[in-house]
């Protein structure tokens, strides 16, 4: 390729596309299903059942501490089969490119899409490429779609909850929605803050490899965050989940980044975060399974779940009083994953 940055011809299904996507996409993701360059992947079939899921990233900045869209979007979608139990098979990845994007930009997020892929162990099979216009999009936006496999006996969902259930997170929250506003450049803070995106499902296979039977839902808390989360749950299972704001796990940077901006923390994005509900004689177990993981070192037991009332998130306080945790109205940051 002789440009540097993307023109409407890399969308014209002529050479220029061709080159595209010879020289960097099969270049950096190589795998041989992928090179093959047929219009649709042929994989085997494991036994058992599937997962699929998808998903579409449009992060403003598309570069942050941390991590960046390609990143983003390879880790999102495998946490989102990982939560549901399933292991990690294959990954599906559309482009929108908007002409003039730096080839070098393409080249970097396509090799961080390289890097957390393998991190995760999954393949990326097969994928498209679309060009748009210059200011018809913001610089790129990526549409991933993957395939896992759900062990035997794995079944994990919110209609398991029960009353008497713990409640648990596996680290830090806020960290992603408060790196990436951070990132925009309209604050000044001291410390630079860093996004929490990773795959997360080797930390999901050794929290049910150390606790086989007890844990009831999983779920990552990412566009709405552990507030979103929780509702879901609540209004799925029908019973009261409760959280104790004093256990929360958060950084002080977060904290106070929250605090001069009038944000709750309980809604930011989180990208390389778990929330686990398990039965209560298996909660410390889970616990010490999770902090025993690289990915689940600040684990935390942050609430239980009560049967009344009925479909409600409940906070109790620092302060020792009680508020309800509702879903959130809008979004506190849009443009955040």
């Amino acid at each position: 390729m002789k440009e540097h940055s993307v023109t409407l011809a890399h969308g014209s299904g002529g050479q220029a596309m061709a080159g595209l996507i010879r020289e960097l996409f099969l270049e950096i993701f190589d795998d041989p299903e992928l090179a093959r360059l047929e219009d649709q992947a042929r994989l085997e079939s494991p036994a058992g059942k599937l997962a699929m899921t998808t998903d579409a990233s449009v992060i403003d900045p598309i570069f942050f501490p941390g991590g960046d869209i390609g990143k983003l979007a390879v880790c999102g979608t495998v946490n989102d089969l990982a939560v549901g139990g399933a292991r990690p098979l294959y990954l599906s990845c559309a482009f929108i490119l908007e002409e003039g994007l730096p080839l070098a930009d393409l080249r970097r997020i396509a090799s961080s899409m390289k890097a957390a892929a393998a991190r995760a162990g999954i393949r990326i099979v097969t994928g498209d490429t679309k060009v748009v216009p210059r200011g018809a999009a913001d610089k790129v936006f990526i549409t991933t779609c993957g395939v896992g496999e759900i062990p035997p006996g794995v079944n994990l969902g919110a209609a398991n909850i029960r009353p008497g259930d713990r409640i648990l997170i596996s680290g830090f929250i806020g960290d992603h929605g408060a790196a990436v506003l951070d990132a925009r450049g309209e604050l000044a803070l001291e410390h630079t803050l860093e996004s929490d995106c990773r795959p997360l499902n080797h930390l999901v296979a050794h929290l049910l490899s150390a606790c086989p039977n007890g844990v009831h839902a999983l779920r990552d808390p990412t566009r709405g965050g552990v507030a979103a989360v929780l509702n879901e749950f609540a209004q799925t299972c029908g019973h009261c989940l409760r959280l104790r704001e004093t256990e929360l796990p958060m950084r002080e940077a977060v904290r106070g980044m929250c605090e001069i901006l009038g944000l709750d923390p309980l809604y930011l994005a989180n990208e390389g975060k778990l929330v686990a509900v398990v039965a209560p004689k298996i909660a410390e177990t889970a616990l010490a399974a999770l902090r025993d993981h690289p990915d689940g070192r600040d684990a935390a037991i942050v609430g239980e779940v009560t049967e009344t009332p009925s479909g409600m998130v409940i906070l109790h306080t620092i302060f020792g009083g009680e508020r309800i945790v509702d879903l959130p109205m809008g979004e506190q940051l849009p443009r955040i994953c």
